[in-house]
């Protein structure tokens, strides 16, 4: 009944692609998770803090392999996927 509710209402990609979140961890590794956390995503862009300048120019660096782990198995065109990936400054991450 839920995923009839999402398709209908056009929030099923949304949620698909809001559920790299709690994923991102598994995904990227424990190296950039311990130094990153994920936000939000927005019109399918995956923001991410980061807590140093230089883990933000390698994460930049390593971009299109991340997006390659963040969309693995999905097909090119699935609704959901992730497009980019932006990252802001966060000491806290």
């Amino acid at each position: 009944m839920l995923a009839r509710f999402l398709d209908r209402t056009g929030m099923a990609p949304r949620v698909e692609a809001a559920a790299v979140i709690p994923e991102w961890a598994d995904r990227v590794g424990p190296a950039i998770a311990a130094v990153t956390q994920p936000l939000r995503v927005s019109d399918g862009t995956l923001v991410v803090a980061v807590s140093t300048s230089a883990w933000m120019m390698e994460l930049n660096l390593m971009k299109a392999e991340l997006m390659r782990h963040l969309n693995a198995g999905k097909a090119a065109d699935a609704p959901g996927r992730i497009k980019g990936i932006a990252f802001v400054m966060d000491a806290g991450a």
